[in-house]
């Protein structure tokens, strides 16, 4: 795809004026493929040749890309080391790695993670800074889970859980007592509930209904903010490429 220079030039970010792009070109400094160039309208496809100023390797920035997977069990939700590779482990990247070109796939990373139990949504992309956005502890985006527990889940939980409860967060070497935000959460069955929260501690949904003495059988993420698995057909283990301005409508 050809490109005029003054259109790849505004884009690369080395300059901050129209201005001062001509008098770059107009001066000599910019050379396309170690030959200068000083006509601002010239076209030329800008994956082949080398764009340079005063020496310096211009680049157009890399296009970002965003999707959505409906995270199957048993995958985990980084690279695999060579030991998990040996273990048998799985990894949500491998669902990718076989439908995107490389120059993506390397690039890509999780909003945030689900334990390797846990299923449903999880947005994936190359936009470091939206991943900042999301996961940033002061955005208190909410993300709704499908839970379903072991034991009949009592009023006494319910309203433990709206106020907040009690867990030990793992640092490092460190043990720590963290009581949770004030969380929503509606029953569906015995044993069954919908709920919603807008932090996000290492298994924390784990954790809570274990400091109240149930066990979490499954754990089903069904939205984070309004962005909802449902509005989109994608079973288990397959995912679906969506646009910035979709994350930016429904999670802020």
């Amino acid at each position: 795809m050809k490109i005029r220079l003054h259109q790849f030039l505004s884009k690369c970010g080395e300059f901050s004026s129209k201005r001062k792009i001509k008098e770059a070109v107009w001066n000599g400094e910019i050379l396309v493929n170690n030959s200068i160039v000083k006509d601002i309208k010239f076209e030329f496809n800008s994956n082949t040749k080398v764009v340079s100023y005063n020496g310096k390797i211009l680049k157009l920035p890399e296009k970002n890309y965003y999707f959505i997977i409906n995270k199957p069990k048993g995958y985990i939700c980084s690279r695999l080391s060579e030991q998990e590779k040996e273990l048998g482990k799985k990894s949500i990247f491998e669902i990718f790695k076989k439908n995107l070109d490389e120059s993506i796939f390397r690039r890509l990373i999780t909003v945030g993670r689900l334990d390797e139990d846990t299923t449903g949504l999880l947005i994936v992309t190359t936009d470091g800074k939206i991943v900042d956005k999301i996961s940033n502890p002061g955005s208190h985006i909410s993300k709704k889970y499908l839970v379903k527990t072991e034991l009949e889940i009592t009023m006494e939980e319910i309203l433990a859980i709206k106020k907040g409860v009690k867990i030990q967060i793992f640092d490092e070497d460190k043990i720590e007592q963290y009581i949770s935000r004030p969380a929503q959460i509606d029953l569906e069955g015995a044993n069954t509930a919908i709920l919603t929260i807008d932090e996000g501690k290492k298994r924390q949904i784990r954790r809570m209904f274990d400091s109240l003495g149930n066990y979490v059988v499954s754990i089903h993420r069904l939205a984070i903010g309004n962005l909802v698995l449902s509005d989109f057909d994608i079973m288990s283990g397959e995912y679906h490429e969506i646009i910035l301005d979709l994350i930016l409508e429904k999670c802020f």
